[in-house]
């Protein structure tokens, strides 16, 4: 029985480190996207192609 628990408590660990990684990158993701809008409303080409650079590297 304590074997299962342990088990089962690590699981649940694995599967809440999962949902937070998630979170993170959605939120950076969001923030990308919020960065690139930026910089092209303000016409700075060299941060745009950083930024879609890295937005793309966060989708691999």
């Amino acid at each position: 029985m304590d074997k299962m628990k342990v088990t089962y408590e690590a699981m649940l660990g694995l599967a809440a480190e999962m949902v937070l990684d998630e979170a993170v990158l959605k939120f950076r993701t969001e923030q990308t996207y919020k960065a690139i809008d930026q910089a092209l409303a303000s016409g700075d080409e060299d941060t745009f192609y950083r930024l879609a650079k890295q937005l793309n590297e966060m989708k691999r």
